[in-house]
């Protein structure tokens, strides 16, 4: 199984993990690792590069900081993180590509106005949002 390790400032590595585990459930193998403004670069580094280890059974590790069928895999929202877990017994280019599809076939929009119809399809109920003006 391929290991995880998601890098991303403040504490939304830990929230990430978090919301992909309400999803999918708990998943081994991943390591978080928060970047804050006062963190040394070249410790943080080693930090990455200790989790990555941490994390590699041998089948590869994505978001890592040295090759050897390691990927960096950056601008992650939850589709493609959620893509990444369940890909996880694929070989690592295979993983990246389908987590990569994922996060983007879910980046959309929805225009929603005064006049807006979101709010009154059967998914949401037929009473209109007052926010929406």
């Amino acid at each position: 199984m391929i290991g995880i390790v998601i890098v991303a400032h403040g504490g939304l590595a830990k929230e990430y993990l978090a919301a992909m585990e309400h999803v999918i459930g708990p998943q081994p193998g991943i390591a978080v690792i928060a970047i804050e403004p006062d963190h040394d670069r070249s410790a943080k580094e080693d930090e990455i590069c200790r989790a990555t280890d941490a994390v590699d059974n041998g089948n590869g590790v994505v978001v890592a900081c040295r090759p050897d069928n390691r990927r960096i895999l950056y601008g992650v929202n939850l589709p493609m993180l959620i893509k990444l877990a369940t890909s996880r017994r694929l070989d690592v280019a295979s993983a990246v590509r389908n987590a990569m599809e994922a996060g983007k076939k879910y980046i959309d929009m929805q225009n929603v106005g005064k006049d807006s119809k979101i709010f009154e399809s059967s998914e949401y109920g037929s009473a209109k949002s007052e926010n929406c003006k």
